[in-house]
């Protein structure tokens, strides 16, 4: 597998806590073999640190962020205080990943008939390089392997690597939701307002839902579901044009509140 000797500067890592002393920590990093991280007492937390051990102790799993790095010595300074909730939360997801990925590809290594190794030097490296981990592949193949193909993978390999996927990897759903207010002057307003409001469900991809709920005249809960965020805007903006343009040719008014009022 693609792996860099050290981290780079700036990089958040993933560590166990070998040692802590008065003056810092030494942190083994979990993502580079043999190699190990500081931690000096004025990165551990804001403010004064009276007792080190009040923060971290041996065995502790941490997520810090790499300051320095000095490859002829073979030093690594972090810092633990630099590095907040959402970028601790995210990382250690990241990891699991990485190492439930790396399980995956040795269990269909086997299954094809060949060493991980073998797998990593013949399409595993490159799968890396174009989807940014082996999770991110596992995730693609399991979302759709046309993708893979698409992207110029080939082989007899493709179907075992897509059972794998889609047994193991859930694909992620994000939702996001807003109000429709839209009212119509016309004599059939009620039908176009209707129609309108089915325009919008109608998504043009398979993967993303748009429902649509009644609230209380004239107010509508839109809702989209898609696999990430992206996305999941675009069609809420696309829905909205389809309204709003349907409604305008019969003296109707369409607007959207991102924001749900309490």
């Amino acid at each position: 597998m693609l792996k860099k000797n050290y981290p780079e500067e700036g990089d958040l890592v993933v560590g166990t806590v070998n040692k802590v002393q008065g003056f810092g920590a030494f942190v083994s990093l979990d993502e580079y073999p043999y190699k190990e991280g500081f931690i000096h007492i004025s990165e551990i937390a804001t403010g004064w640190v009276k007792r080190i051990r009040n923060y971290v102790r041996e065995k502790q799993k941490v997520v810090c962020k790499v300051l320095r790095v000095d490859a002829a010595k073979n030093h690594i300074d972090l810092s633990l205080k630099r590095v907040n909730d959402h970028q601790r939360r995210e990382k250690i997801q990241e990891w699991k990943n990485n190492q439930k990925s790396e399980k995956l590809f040795e269990m269909f290594a086997e299954s094809i008939g060949k060493s991980a190794e073998q797998c990593y030097k013949e399409f595993g490296n490159n799968l890396i390089k174009k989807y940014g981990s082996l999770y991110g592949a596992f995730e693609e193949c399991a979302y759709d392997c046309n993708t893979l193909k698409n992207d110029g993978f080939d082989g007899g390999w493709l179907k075992e690597f897509e059972a794998i996927s889609k047994d193991n990897i859930s694909i992620p759903f994000v939702e996001i939701k807003g109000l429709i207010m839209i009212t119509s002057w016309d004599s059939e307003g009620i039908k176009h307002i209707r129609d309108a409001l089915t325009l919008a469900e109608q998504s043009e991809y398979e993967d993303v839902e748009i429902q649509i709920k009644y609230i209380g005249a004239p107010r509508y809960l839109i809702t989209v579901k898609a696999p990430d965020y992206k996305v999941a805007e675009g069609q809420m903006k696309k829905a909205m044009e389809r309204v709003t343009e349907h409604i305008s040719k019969y003296k109707g008014e369409c607007e959207f509140k991102r924001e749900l009022e309490e």
